[in-house]
């Protein structure tokens, strides 16, 4: 990949990570129920899910996905379920300081944050098809595939990285004011409400004829 190529695509991926969506909405989440350090671990699953989305571009599934409008159908509507199932949940998370695990013995492992995260990208038919309708202006068919797919891999990875960083530390520090159950309660609605929106307009999205 040529660097001129390569400044354009980082620059797209800055604009793609910054755009608010789902990644953004579990970030701050994760950041304020679980504060920085624990929450920050949801990143990977983000970046995890968008690899896997890169992954299914690169072998062709995407294609199908967004050619067939059955399997289109049926990876949507699992991608609103989960959204939807997300925000429900979060709006009726109890009003309780951040923590990792709770006197309850409920426990917040990380494996389940990352788990969580990935699931959130990776069954999102619209980065699939945002992917499939980016990617291929950047790629240069008559270099190895593999090698520009790692590039374009490490470049989303990176940037998304940064972004949602930004985005779990400024809900890990809003929560930090955060010090009446109500206060916390409407913070959980608020992120539980965003959830739903988000699945909302993933339902709404329709593929370009």
């Amino acid at each position: 990949m040529e660097l001129s190529t390569w400044l354009t695509f980082f620059a797209a991926s800055w604009a793609i990570s910054i755009s608010p969506g789902p990644g953004a909405i579990a970030s701050m989440s994760a950041g304020l129920n679980h504060g920085f350090r624990y929450g920050y671990v949801t990143i990977f699953g983000l970046v995890l899910g968008i690899w896997s989305q890169l992954l299914i571009v690169g072998v062709g599934l995407g294609a199908l996905i967004a050619a067939s409008g059955t399997a289109f159908t049926v990876v949507k509507w699992l991608g609103v379920g989960y959204l939807v199932w997300l925000g429900l949940a979060q709006w009726r998370a109890p009003a309780r300081p951040m923590v990792a695990a709770s006197d309850s013995g409920e426990v917040v492992t990380q494996r389940n944050l990352i788990l969580k995260a990935w699931m959130i990208n990776v069954v999102n038919p619209k980065g699939t098809v945002f992917l499939l309708a980016v990617v291929p202006q950047f790629i240069n068919l008559s270099q190895p595939l593999s090698t520009q797919y790692l590039i374009i891999g490490a470049t989303l990875a990176f940037t998304d990285m940064v972004v949602m960083s930004g985005y779990t530390a400024l809900a890990s520090k809003v929560l930090g004011a955060l010090k009446k159950p109500s206060h916390i309660r409407a913070m959980n609605r608020t992120f539980g409400s965003l959830f739903i929106v988000a699945g909302s307009l993933l339902a709404l999205f329709k593929r370009a004829q």
